[in-house]
């Protein structure tokens, strides 16, 4: 199988557990689909805060045409929302959760970490939330486990 096709099908399965998410709400209902489409992507390898999930369509691959063929998508609280919407319509790709950092590691090359502050927001893989949530200490202890 297809890397896309296994995550599909495994983002179904977690969908079809009695609609139980392994991944939080939104940190703010009142604020999903106010965020700026244009983030940063990716990296960081902690977060702070979910803000909202996204589900992005391409008209060219059957979306509806709903911004004269340029790419969009539709922000939801949760990822149960996201996932159903994405299950249903065609050209769409699975969800995504746009993330806040206000603390995070840049590895600016392959195994040198630098502990960043500021505020970041950026596009991650849902899957990638799974025990990445930042807390106090998180970020000194994976620099100090990975040597540097």
């Amino acid at each position: 199988m297809g890397r896309t096709l296994l995550r599909s099908l495994h983002n179904k399965l977690l969908y079809t557990m009695e609609g139980l998410s392994m991944y939080p709400h939104s940190i703010d209902q009142n604020m999903v689909g106010e965020y700026p489409a244009a983030t940063k992507s990716g990296g960081g390898y902690f977060y702070d805060q979910v803000l909202e999930y996204r589900v992005w369509c391409r008209p060219w691959q059957g979306a509806p045409d709903e911004f004269d063929g340029e790419i969009y998508y539709y922000a939801f609280h949760t990822y149960d929302e996201a996932l159903e919407f994405s299950n249903k319509t065609d050209g769409s790709e699975d969800p995504l959760v746009l993330i806040k950092q206000l603390e995070w590691v840049d590895e600016p090359e392959t195994g040198k970490f630098i502990h960043k502050t500021g505020e970041r927001l950026t596009e991650w893989v849902v899957e990638w939330l799974v025990d990445c949530e930042r807390k106090d200490d998180t970020i000194a202890k994976f620099i100090g486990a990975n040597g540097i």
